[in-house]
């Protein structure tokens, strides 16, 4: 089983937008930093974002929530 080269080069040049000497230059570590790593938590995304808020809204000052 072979290593997945064009794959690999598809995630560098197009998702991360490197350039190819750019793409070449990074070590396995740095590479994998900047896909992120299977199964880790995404950044919070608009509808997360927006269910949090609900969940927990602001207080305003003088309404009687101090």
């Amino acid at each position: 089983m072979g290593f997945d080269w064009p794959a690999l080069l598809r995630l560098g040049l197009g998702r991360l937008r490197l350039r190819p000497a750019e793409f070449w230059a990074l070590t396995p570590g740095e590479l994998m930093l900047m896909l992120g790593e299977p199964g880790r938590a995404q950044p919070l995304g608009r509808q997360g974002f927006d269910a949090l808020m609900k969940s927990f809204p602001d207080r305003v000052k003088g309404a009687g929530h101090e």
